[in-house]
């Protein structure tokens, strides 16, 4: 297995051993705000968020649909804490209206995965279901070892080398 092979493999098993993800957001007038949500994905690698809408990140999503996510190896079991495993999308923000049908598959998947926390937050009125779209990505593994990911084929990575 060459390296591009066994990056891919990486890849794909990734994103499986995190139930958050670190979000980034900004609102109307660029100040970013950093913070975290658990998701759910589909096979499309469209990441499912379920946040009240009083947190800042919600607020910022609603006025700004561009959002950062990153997934980041854990400091204690990496290597070099210089060049912890990651992966990043830069994405785009779409509510899902509640009561859809779409609405009610995600709250579905998310109960499959977090448990009976999701019978209360169902009921309140400030969650909200955002999908966020992946435009293009980046996963690194190492030192020299940085993958670019398209929105063309989220599931194909290129190696990025100098020029």
């Amino acid at each position: 297995m060459n390296n591009l092979e066994k990056a891919q493999a990486d890849y794909e098993n990734f994103i499986h051993q995190f139930q958050s993800a670190i979000i980034s957001t900004a609102n109307t007038q660029g100040v970013p705000n950093a913070s975290y949500a658990p998701f759910v994905i589909d096979e499309s690698k469209n990441i499912y968020i379920y946040v009240s809408e009083l947190s800042t990140h919600t607020q910022n999503l609603s006025a700004n649909p561009r959002v950062g996510v990153m997934l980041i190896e854990d400091e204690g079991k990496t290597e070099q804490i210089f060049a912890r495993c990651r992966l990043t999308f830069d994405c785009t923000a779409t509510l899902i209206e509640r009561q859809t049908d779409a609405w009610q598959e995600i709250v579905y998947q998310f109960q499959a995965r977090f448990g009976e926390i999701i019978e209360i937050l169902r009921d309140l009125a400030d969650f909200r279901i955002f999908k966020l779209t992946p435009q293009q990505g980046r996963f690194v593994t190492g030192f020299g070892a940085a993958y670019s990911i398209s929105s063309d084929n989220l599931s194909e990575l290129k190696h990025i080398t100098r020029t």
